[in-house]
């Protein structure tokens, strides 16, 4: 089929050869005398030279003509068969580039709608650290404030190192039993503030995951929880582990989320009827939370039920480094 795609485009020089080849033996063949002339051979060689003049003249005209309509940005039939590939491959990059501008276009929207949402978070805490200063400054909300401040400035931070993830992480064995209890008791006072119990149900467990990115990823959850469990209710965290997993669960009995908000809870600035209702919201905490767990090898899930509970569950591989392993070994 490309063949004859080809032959397709070559036709001006097949109609050349047997115009020049009709030409050269209607002259021999009319010439009377019986041996070569070389005043026949001439002529046949002007009537072909005449031909070939015309023939470049016209595919001059016709390349020139392509040439003004690439130009003009139109529409054009290309000349050979080369070139109707070129012309393919062409309009392919620009599909390509077209759609890479939008991706670039969207994710400048979306960085713009975050850095706003992000200053308007950000104001709401300064504004009281200023309230502080005016009156007696409590130690506990003062620090509460700060830490406010600070998951702020770490989303954006960590915002901003999505893309560069590979240059900036440290795979190993991390206690994660203590690392939950570090950020528990950082958040003591609103635990406290809003007579909220904390229960744990977990036994020593160690994964395989960087400490940093860890921490900031348990940290979005249970500051999603606490943010949406009302005065008086209780969070729950819990580990399992399977011969394929193991699990942190942070649940609680808080407002919940509807279904039809379960499913978008992970994308990027959505913040859903709960966001919307209860507490301004930037929709980052659970994007960065996930997007930085696929990075990791680990995911979440989240079941919940409106009015009931709501529970995040992290799941992380078993231990599959052979190096971790004869480390753990070798310090046992």
């Amino acid at each position: 089929m490309t063949f004859l795609r080809y032959l397709h485009y070559e036709k001006p020089y097949i109609f050349l050869y047997l115009a020049s080849f009709l030409i050269s033996a209607a002259v021999f063949f009319t010439d009377s005398n019986d041996g070569l002339e070389w005043g026949t051979f001439f002529y046949a060689f002007t009537l072909s030279s005449i031909v070939l003049f015309g023939f470049l003249l016209i595919r001059y005209h016709q390349n020139s003509r392509v040439i003004r309509q690439m130009n003009d940005s139109e529409e054009y039939n290309s000349l050979s068969l080369e070139g109707e590939f070129t012309n393919q491959y062409i309009e392919e990059l620009h599909t390509k580039h077209i759609r890479e501008m939008n991706k670039i276009q969207e994710r400048q929207n979306e960085h713009y709608d975050f850095i706003v949402s992000w200053f308007h978070e950000i104001k709401t805490p300064i504004a009281v650290l200023r309230l502080l200063q005016q009156t007696d400054m409590d130690a506990d909300s003062l620090k509460e404030e700060i830490a406010k401040i600070e998951n702020y400035v770490d989303q954006a931070l960590y915002y901003a190192k999505l893309d560069s993830f590979n240059q900036d992480y440290d795979i190993q064995n991390c206690d994660l039993i203590r690392i939950t209890k570090e950020i528990v008791k950082g958040h003591s006072k609103t635990f406290f503030t809003k007579k909220i119990r904390i229960h744990f149900q977990v036994e020593t467990l160690t994964v395989q995951s960087d400490p940093k990115w860890l921490q900031f990823i348990v940290n979005q959850l249970i500051t999603n929880s606490l943010k949406y469990t009302e005065p008086g209710g209780e969070i729950t965290i819990s580990t399992f582990e399977n011969p394929q997993e193991k699990h942190l669960k942070i649940q609680d009995n808080g407002i919940g989320i509807s279904q039809k908000d379960l499913p978008r809870i992970f994308n990027r600035g959505f913040t859903g009827e709960t966001g919307r209702t209860y507490t301004k919201s930037t929709g980052m905490g659970l994007y960065l939370a996930q997007q930085l767990s696929n990075k990791l090898g680990h995911y979440i899930s989240c079941t919940s039920e409106v009015g009931t509970y709501t529970k995040f569950t992290i799941h992380f591989p078993q231990d599959s480094d052979p190096y971790l392993q004869r480390q753990k070994i070798h310090n046992e």
